[in-house]
């Protein structure tokens, strides 16, 4: 726009520049200062018409928001980080069994024991683990005299009172023996072993005994434990038998 103005005020003044060449030179000084004062009017103007252009864009009312646009989608997974420093041990639970030592115990005694019924010995032994069991045996002599008659020999748990007074075991089966005779001359002291495991025998101190009894469905016998040897009964605490 400024550069059409300036073009129209210098066609002016070359035309005015001929009509003043012909006129006297008074008029010729007037003429010319006039062209130049209305050079620097228009210019003038036209300046301050393109700043109020520039104010009106900028202080116009805010257009409409557009529309928001999709979600983009999630980016691939990122690669695998490195692995972090090794932590500290653990403590070791309640149930987490460590026989790298051995846990056992033996109860030794030497007499001619002749109960026919009863208690024949009790052994202390301090379980250390709810989920272990427990390995018992006696050996020693064993008799019984007669005519047709039995007698069974057994052990039995007596530990905390959520497994009972001198139970038998029952986890998996009881642990026992039998001597039994038909006529009265046979007179058969043998050592014998009697041995097998206990499962789910609670922790802590159990009195482990080992008793006389009748057999089931037979006659009881004359009993004897111990004749002339000595006897003993082990116990010993190991791991959980596989499932």
């Amino acid at each position: 726009m400024e550069s059409k103005s300036v073009r129209f005020l210098l066609l002016f003044f070359m035309t005015d520049m001929t009509t003043v060449v012909n006129s006297q030179s008074k008029t010729t000084k007037t003429s010319l200062s006039a062209l130049i004062f209305s050079v620097l009017y228009c210019r003038r103007k036209h300046k301050i018409w393109q700043d109020q252009s520039i104010f009106r864009s900028t202080s116009s009312i805010p257009g409409i928001p557009g529309i928001p646009g999709n979600p983009e989608r999630d980016g691939l997974p990122g690669s695998r980080g490195l692995a972090g420093a090794k932590g500290e041990p653990g403590e070791r639970g309640d149930d987490d069994v460590d026989l790298g030592k051995s846990n056992w115990k033996q109860c030794v005694w030497k007499r001619n024991d002749g109960k026919d019924t009863g208690l024949i010995q009790n052994c202390t032994f301090n379980k250390k683990y709810d989920n272990t069991s427990l390995r018992v045996f006696y050996e020693g002599t064993l008799k019984t005299s007669g005519s047709y008659v039995c007698n069974r020999w057994y052990f039995t748990f007596d530990g905390p009172p959520s497994y009972g007074p001198g139970a038998e075991c029952t986890k998996p089966a009881t642990i026992d023996g039998i001597v039994h005779v038909s006529i009265t001359h046979e007179y058969p002291y043998r050592y014998r072993h009697i041995e097998s495991y206990c499962n789910q025998v609670p922790k802590g101190y159990i009195r482990v005994g080992f008793w006389i009894g009748k057999c089931q469905g037979s006659s009881l016998g004359s009993g004897h434990t111990g004749w002339n040897s000595m006897s003993r009964i082990v116990i010993e605490e190991v791991p959980p038998p596989q499932a």
